[in-house]
């Protein structure tokens, strides 16, 4: 009959005498590496004898174990659990303070790929890649947002601003042109959006299916001469696409993923009042008149207006 090495673990350590408890269990964890109760008290003893980086593995170990489908948890062990994940934070939030303080005089740990790397490690951020519905183009890099510095043809459209909106002003006034951006398509089954034939979110359309859209295109001259310096592909029958786009107060697209991974999406915001904002994986940022947002449309995004 083998020994009962739990049930001398827990005899041992209600004497105080740790290393002997520490040996039980050892043995055994090493028959049963995801008893509950054994790892609980492993990570307990652990943490009591100042070993943090081991209780946090066992402690780890243990959440690990009682979130497996069908894993049985008995009542005792839900404290222990919770007192867990109570170190566990602790242990996080030493350890971050711990990485500012080592890299505060490091002037390139301030960039945005290490903060980012760093709030990967840290669990104060998600990790989020491309995952586009229709097609996957291997090899291309995994980023959410792309700077407006990165590019020439930036500038010169954003100078564009000004006529931009005053085109944008005319066709608001002439109240029409507009319509819901997600259409029921006559022959097609209705997409599962929230939004579908909502003018919540309005489209006008300047370029459709590789052509440019009438009247839209030649009521709005300077926007049409801006595009024309941004790369846009031209694709028969596909591309460019480009529109005004407007989304109401109360407005929210929800989170969804784009079609491809081979393309950035451009947003000129022309009207971004208080509470806009678009979220690409796990980064939001706000809207800013005649400040260009560029994003790989394949992550998780979705955008609002509380305004």
């Amino acid at each position: 009959m083998p020994a009962p090495w739990f049930l001398i673990a827990q005899a041992a350590q209600a004497l105080g005498r740790d290393d002997e408890a520490d040996d039980a269990l050892v043995r055994f964890l090493a028959t049963e590496p995801r008893h509950l109760g054994a790892l609980l008290t492993m990570a307990a003893l652990k943490r009591r004898r100042g070993d943090d980086r081991a209780a946090e593995s066992f402690y780890r170990t243990a959440l690990s174990a009682a979130s497996q489908p069908g894993a049985t948890i008995a009542p005792a062990l839900v404290p222990l659990l919770r007192a867990g994940e109570t170190f566990l934070t602790e242990v996080a939030g030493r350890f971050s303070a711990h990485l500012d303080a080592a890299l505060k005089d490091m002037p390139r740990a301030a960039g945005p790929r290490i903060r980012h790397a760093l709030d990967l490690l840290l669990g104060r951020s998600e990790l989020y890649l491309q995952q586009p519905s229709m097609f996957y183009f291997p090899g291309l890099a995994q980023r959410a947002y792309f700077e407006r510095e990165e590019f020439d043809w930036v500038a010169p459209i954003e100078a564009a601003t000004g006529a931009i909106r005053a085109e944008l002003d005319a066709v608001l006034a002439a109240g029409q042109g507009f319509a819901p951006y997600v259409q029921t398509m006559a022959g097609r089954p209705p997409p599962a959006n929230p939004l579908l034939d909502d003018p919540g979110w309005g489209a006008f359309h300047l370029w459709r299916g590789g052509v440019p859209v009438e009247p839209n295109a030649t009521m709005c001259p300077n926007t049409m001469a801006a595009l024309s310096l941004a790369p846009i592909p031209v694709i028969p029958g596909r591309s460019p696409m480009a529109i005004f786009s407007r989304l109401t107060p109360g407005t929210h697209i929800r989170p969804h993923h784009g079609m491809l991974n081979t393309r950035l999406i451009c947003h000129l915001p022309l009207i971004a009042p208080d509470g806009c904002a678009l979220r690409v994986g796990s980064e939001t940022r706000p809207w800013h008149d005649g400040r260009m947002l560029i994003f790989d449309d394949s992550f998780e995004h979705e955008a609002w207006n509380r305004g």
